[in-house]
């Protein structure tokens, strides 16, 4: 399955979630404490909304453009687009899986018959939820990021260990030992990166799972 399969099976799922958790939150009234009010910084997303479906569609505009990217052989940016739509993959997974546990949390502050309590209780709870997703946001990040600089530190590895063999095979014989060390120590290294790799690969599903 390439990149674009893949994310377009999770965002389906994910989509077929918003639109169920859309029409739930439209008809309690805990929703009335943060409607009106972004889920995301704009950091993350360019859409602004209180209802989570905007969010897949713009997802799903983001990947018609990396097909579009991938065809053109824009390798780079390519790249660059896959790490922000994973991001806000992990966002939304995150954030619809926190949708009930906000909500009952806004709903203890509920009170239909104090417009007071109810404008308070709702500048509460729409701080505590935007810090919420805003930390969910920034963990993933921070994980995509750190695993986009292992990916790279084990190419340029690959890299050096390519050009180290070749050496090795055109070297005279007196310095075959020293590349032949040169060449374990880098094994070494790509093993230790490739370790990492998958340390942070099984953060980032923890993460998403929450």
């Amino acid at each position: 399955m390439n990149s674009i399969e893949r994310l377009s099976v999770l965002l389906k799922e994910l989509d077929i979630k918003a639109k169920k958790i859309d029409l739930k939150n439209s008809q309690i009234k805990a929703h009335q404490l943060i409607e009106n009010n972004n889920l995301f910084s704009s950091a993350l997303f360019v859409c602004q909304s209180d209802r989570f479906t905007p969010y897949t569609l713009e997802i799903q505009r983001r990947i018609s453009e990396l097909s579009r990217l991938i065809t053109a052989k824009k390798i780079e940016l390519s790249k660059i687009l896959l790490q922000q739509i994973e991001q806000q993959i992990a966002a939304l997974s995150n954030a619809l899986h926190a949708n009930s546990v906000m909500h009952q949390a806004a709903k203890l502050s509920f009170d239909a018959n104090s417009k007071v309590r109810i404008r308070r209780a709702k500048a509460k709870q729409t701080d505590k939820y935007k810090a919420f997703t805003q930390h969910i946001t920034q963990t993933s990040h921070q994980l995509y990021q750190k695993l986009s600089e292992h990916h790279e530190f084990e190419r340029r590895l690959m890299d050096m260990l390519t050009q180290r063999e070749i050496a090795r095979t055109t070297c005279k014989t007196n310095e075959s030992a020293k590349i032949s060390n040169e060449v374990l120590a880098l094994h070494q290294r790509l093993g230790r990166c490739r370790k990492a790799i998958s340390s942070i690969e099984r953060n980032i599903e923890l993460v998403e799972k929450r």
